[in-house]
């Protein structure tokens, strides 16, 4: 397995990966499940689905980004793909879901689905980043701020009230800062998921065969 820049990783097997992989063994699962470990999903070369019914995070930032992925699963190039990032300090979320469809060669097409965060169970994130194309949902910001990215930088180590940047700011780019935000019912599709620590209340993987409605996230 071999691995680029957050949001570029390769993968020439499966073309999923959490680092460390939690489907690597059930150690490391029970391991993310108590956030004990730092996690990533992420995707070569496609993007992959998340949905959340609720999610309440502070120190949240935004900006315009670009991440890298391979023109191909088994290609060399990489080429810069354009993302919205989203940022939080910390993060709690409920009924959340992350699911990716894959073709595996002589088998077919695979749906990996991760769920967790549902009944009495929650999942908490600290310094969430989601590089995203698609968001979808109802959103309440408090003490929001917006303008440029310029605005928002300091000394380029982080957007305003948001955690650290870790890929590049696009210059003069949009940006928004707030003290604190909360979505409901929110469905989106992104290239990477990193948390410096994710807990998993309730973490639930399978490998389901096939894509679409009742097998994807949404």
């Amino acid at each position: 397995m071999e691995s680029v820049a957050r949001g570029g990783t390769r993968w020439k097997r499966f073309a999923i990966v959490m680092v460390p992989s939690v489907a690597a063994t059930a150690a490391i699962g029970v391991g993310l499940a108590q956030g004990a470990l730092a996690a990533s999903f992420a995707v070569s070369g496609q993007e992959f689905k998340v949905r959340a019914g609720y999610l309440e995070g502070k120190g949240f930032s935004q900006y315009g980004g670009v991440v890298n992925a391979y023109a191909e699963p088994e290609g060399d190039e990489t080429i810069g793909r354009p993302v919205m990032v989203s940022t939080f300090k910390s993060a709690t979320i409920e009924d959340m879901c992350q699911s990716v469809v894959t073709k595996v060669p002589l088998l077919g097409t695979f749906t990996l689905q991760l769920k967790a965060g549902y009944g009495d169970k929650s999942v908490t994130a600290k310094n969430l980043y989601l590089d995203i194309t698609e968001l979808k949902g109802d959103a309440t910001f408090t003490e929001i701020d917006i303008g440029i990215a310029a605005k928002h930088t300091d000394d380029g180590n982080g957007v305003g009230k948001g955690p650290a940047v870790k890929n590049e700011i696009q210059p003069n780019g949009f940006a928004q800062q707030a003290d604190e935000a909360v979505l409901t019912e929110v469905e989106q599709r992104a290239w990477a998921t990193t948390a410096g620590t994710f807990t998993l209340g309730g973490l639930d993987m399978k490998i389901k065969k096939g894509s679409g409605p009742g097998v994807e996230c949404f």
